[in-house]
């Protein structure tokens, strides 16, 4: 089984199996990164990896996850951003007993 020399922020170069990490492709832009946890402090690790290393890793036998983005983040926005003012305003709606009522009364106007 192939050995595979890695970084973790805490430990530095530990030595992990194929086993022990995952290659994560994204389907929309293809960035890749590996994934790990440190066989020294068990922290998870995630590290970005270009094309030629997501190769060699999956070729090496890591398995390979490919996910998708969010479909979030390519909605449109129909309502502005929320200000300092709109956070007040919520607050001292909040301050109310009765601010659920308030609130479904606003909302149906």
């Amino acid at each position: 089984m192939a050995i595979i020399r890695a970084s973790c922020p805490d430990c530095g170069d530990v030595e992990l199996t194929v086993n022990d990490m995952v290659v994560r492709v994204c389907d929309d832009d293809e960035r890749g990164a590996y994934v790990f946890r440190c066989p020294e402090c068990s922290m998870a690790v995630t590290k970005h990896a270009e094309s030629r290393i997501v190769d060699l890793l999956v070729t090496a036998g890591v398995s390979l996850q490919r996910w998708r983005l969010p479909a979030e983040l390519a909605e449109r926005r129909s309502t502005e951003p929320l200000t300092h003012d709109h956070l007040l305003e919520f607050h001292a709606l909040l301050e109310d007993d009765d601010w659920l009522a308030r609130l479904a009364a606003r909302d149906s106007s």
